[in-house]
């Protein structure tokens, strides 16, 4: 990533059965007001799919939101699919409702962050902006 291009990322929030809504408005409207160029990740959201669309994409980083407690699942199978497809630097990180006992296990994972419900999404967007960076070197 060069130091002017816009950070790319995909929202998803998958649910039950690996379908997928669209990411909350409040969060994709930060992303967008901080720059970001934000792809929404369309309905079908298993891991799988997720993965396919961050290499398709070409993005930077993936912004998972879990509402339903499958944040394991979703979390750990979509890091092991972006291993697999090459793209194991890309920038995972999301929130919702997610137990604090279970963020130090997605952290060890290999998620970058996991924000807490009533995080600012402006907070959320500066946090990308600097860890991305960090993350590519820029």
């Amino acid at each position: 990533m060069s130091e002017s291009a816009a950070i790319r990322v995909v929202m998803a929030k998958p649910e039950a059965g690996g379908k997928g809504t669209p990411a909350p408005a409040k969060l994709v409207d930060a992303f967008r007001e901080a720059g970001l160029d934000t792809v929404q990740a369309g309905d079908e959201q298993t891991p799988g799919a997720l993965a396919d669309a961050v290499v398709r994409e070409g993005a930077d980083a993936i912004c998972v939101t879990s509402l339903l407690g499958a944040h394991e699942e979703v979390f750990g199978g979509l890091l092991d699919e972006l291993r697999e497809r090459g793209a194991g630097h890309v920038v995972v990180f999301g929130g919702g409702i997610i137990p604090t006992t279970d963020i130090e296990v997605l952290k060890e994972r290999g998620v970058a962050e996991v924000f807490t419900m009533g995080t600012s999404p402006t907070a959320v967007a500066e946090w990308l902006h600097e860890h991305v960076r960090q993350s590519s070197g820029v």
